[in-house]
């Protein structure tokens, strides 16, 4: 029997989804002060993380499978971040609250995960979280 190779595995997601996050703290912190764009980066980094924390369990079932414990905890605790910063941020946002949206953000920044990427000035991922705030706002309209 041949082995099934999921192209779109939940690991290239997540490290999509974080040099995006990573691109999109970068350009909040440079923000002089908050607007509609602001908004739009902040409610795409909140997605963007929750998107990370829900690749962690797919990540770690095979290893669990195989009784790797400890590997699949500490994986699980060196990502733990990503929903504790995506709850807070979320609640800042909706109370507008902008100082602990930024203190967020530069906490965000620090971390391992995206502090080490290097993002070239000449990169293709566009701008992201354009439009994000108001594709949100529908999202919640229809659900």
């Amino acid at each position: 029997m041949t082995r099934i190779i999921n192209p779109e595995s939940a690991g290239k997601q997540r490290n999509k989804v974080v040099r995006r996050v990573a691109l999109t703290v970068r350009e909040l912190l440079r923000q002089p002060e908050p607007n509609d764009t602001s908004r739009d980066m902040v409610i795409f980094i909140v997605l963007s993380l929750d998107t990370i924390a829900e690749t962690i369990d797919p990540t770690v079932a095979p290893w669990e499978k195989r009784d790797y414990w400890v590997k699949a905890d500490r994986f699980r605790m060196e990502w733990a971040w990503a929903k504790k910063y995506a709850d807070e941020m979320r609640e800042a946002l909706f109370v507008e609250d902008w100082g602990a949206v930024a203190m967020c953000a530069v906490q965000i920044a620090q971390r391992p995960q995206i502090s080490k990427i290097t993002i070239s000035p000449k990169h293709r991922m566009g701008k992201p979280w354009q439009g994000a705030w108001n594709r949100f706002k529908q999202a919640g309209e229809n659900a």
